[in-house]
């Protein structure tokens, strides 16, 4: 039977299978995962770790190894993805007007959580490493990697909340930022803690401290030609579908030339979506809108595969109480750092006392230092700090994004990052239907019928029964073409001027529903009934328009009134 099977399909083998079982299992758990702590009000990333730790190394060990070594391609893709919707928040007036600000609460937060987490662990390492100097050392790795701040999950928190205001707008340039500074300490924490073990490095100590001078900038360049070219493939194309696979190829040529030339990825796609509003700010929407929907399933598994690669199977004692200074002491520098920077930067309250607890999540870039100190402090020095961050990132994972989501609540910036299309799909008609809708009776005269519609401003006025059945609809135009074709205008009643209604709602329906069949059939206005056909109300499209641009305007000043 399996021969006859094999004969049939040889292309499809076990390993193919299993690796699309386990990314429809990590994908659908993953969601599961994430609405359920959603429900618990814990953000939706959070579920999407947990379950990602159930079913890797440190659970079920159903991901295994070698699968997540396989799908690295898609974790670079899916940090991609984050880096250029990062990007694409830093327009030019916000980055001319908060710039400087940015740049000194980073250089605060990130400066003293190094040396804090620097001097913390270097003590503590000294009680139980043999060599002093190789426990400095460790303290010094640790403290550089302490810098860096997750800007996937961070981000991730701030988009599920829809969340805008001065304190989303600095974190958003605080973890664009970040990883530039994380890799400058880490050239420089490295050159120094090898010269304190003795190592036999061949790099001389220029070199190393121009390495990430290179990076930097590298990404810089890539991330903006790549913009540059990416604007003038879409500036003149009206076809989302292209518009869509000219951006996320994009995504993909900026991963691969930064791969190709040893330069940070995610700062690259940042200056990717940077470039891109920047140049066409009116185009750009359509862009990030398009990433966006198309985004959600590949941070599902992005997200999972991050918990699934945690492994704790290698803890002892030492490790614990090490990673334990190393998260109370990153957490007191990063909060200690942020409030300080943003006094010294005269940053709004809401930022100075809410900042500090934004910055705590550490993942993908840390735990890529940690590996890349493990290749250049080979044996248990390197292991040692490979374990602290994995664990670490665990903890600082799970606690994180409750933080931020509690911060930006307190700071009222909830809610306030939506699109019209937001406000469509959210609103119930019930907010938007007009209660003082005049409605005509079927037996009224022209006459009557004219007294009604001079006292009013509507356009659509509804036509009933006795027991309120709704008939028709008479329009301003029904009344012109009556008094041009007829000349029974004393005779006729309001059946008479009435036309038939095309389609209806009911109450328990959306506006997006609304929207949906007013667009389908080219309509103006749409009567609301129960489902006995009995008149509730009339939805007039210019209406429903003027609604939502109140909406808008009511949040963009609430948005810019919190500073």
């Amino acid at each position: 039977m399996f021969e006859a099977a094999s004969h049939f399909f040889p292309e499809i083998s076990i390993y193919h299978l299993n690796i699309l079982f386990l990314l429809g299992l990590a994908l659908f758990g993953g969601t599961i995962g994430g609405r359920l702590f959603q429900k618990l009000r814990i953000p939706q990333v959070v579920g999407y770790i947990v379950i990602g730790i159930m079913l890797g190394q440190s659970g079920l060990k159903i991901v295994d190894h070698h699968l997540i070594e396989a799908l690295r391609p898609f974790n670079y893709f899916a940090l991609g993805l984050i880096g250029l919707m990062i990007g694409g928040e830093l327009k030019k007036d916000i980055i001319l007007k908060y710039g400087k600000q940015f740049l000194i609460i980073l250089l605060s937060e990130g400066v003293v959580a190094f040396a804090v987490v620097s001097v913390a662990t270097g003590l503590v390492g000294s009680l139980f490493f043999p060599n002093p100097a190789m426990a400095w050392a460790v303290g010094l790795i640790l403290g550089a990697i302490a810098s860096a701040t997750a800007p996937a999950a961070t981000s991730a928190v701030l988009w599920e909340y829809r969340t805008q205001g001065p304190l989303t707008r600095i974190i958003m340039g605080i973890v664009a930022m970040d990883d530039g500074l994380a890799l400058l300490l880490f050239s420089l924490a490295s050159a120094v803690a090898v010269r304190l073990v003795g190592g036999d490095y061949n790099q001389s100590l220029l070199i190393t401290i121009l390495h990430p001078f290179y990076e930097i900038l590298g990404s810089i360049l890539i991330g903006s030609v790549a913009g540059y070219i990416l604007t003038r493939l879409i500036r003149r194309s009206q076809d989302e579908y292209r518009i869509l696979a000219f951006s996320i190829g994009m995504v993909l040529l900026v991963l691969g030339l930064s791969i190709l030339l040893n330069v940070d990825l995610i700062l690259a796609s940042m200056f990717l979506g940077l470039t891109v509003v920047n140049l066409t700010p009116r185009k750009s929407k359509e862009v990030f809108e398009l990433v966006d929907r198309f985004a959600p399933p590949i941070y599902v598994l992005f997200f999972v595969l991050v918990g699934a690669k945690l492994n704790f199977s290698q803890i002892n004692l030492t490790i614990i109480i090490i990673c334990v200074v190393y998260i109370v002491a990153r957490t007191l520098g990063k909060m200690f750092g942020a409030n300080l920077g943003a006094r010294i930067s005269g940053a709004v309250e809401s930022v100075r006392k809410y900042l500090p607890y934004c910055l705590f999540s550490q993942a993908g870039v840390a735990i890529g230092l940690s590996l890349l100190a493990d290749q250049r402090f080979p044996g248990a020095m390197g292991n040692a700090i490979v374990i602290i961050i994995t664990t670490a990132t665990f903890v600082l994972e799970i606690i994180g994004p409750p933080f931020v989501k509690m911060a930006v609540s307190k700071a009222n910036e909830i809610g306030l990052n939506i699109t019209e299309e937001d406000i469509i799909r959210e609103t119930p008609i019930s907010e938007i239907i007009d209660n003082k809708q005049a409605v005509i009776p079927e037996d009224l005269t022209l006459s009557e019928v004219l007294k009604i519609i001079s006292e009013t401003e509507d356009l659509f006025y509804p036509v009933v029964s006795v027991k309120r059945d709704l008939l028709g609809i008479i329009t301003i135009d029904n009344i012109k073409d009556t008094f041009i074709s007829s000349d029974l205008g004393p005779l006729l009643l309001a059946h008479d001027l009435m036309e038939p209604v095309q389609r209806s709602i009911t109450p328990d329906n959306s506006v997006a529903d609304v929207k949906a069949i007013m667009n389908r059939y080219g309509l103006e206005y749409l009567p609301v009934v129960t489902k006995e056909n009995k008149l509730v109300g009339l939805l007039e499209n210019r209406r429903i328009q003027r609604i939502i641009t109140q909406k808008m305007i009511e949040l963009r000043k609430h948005a810019e009134a919190l500073g």
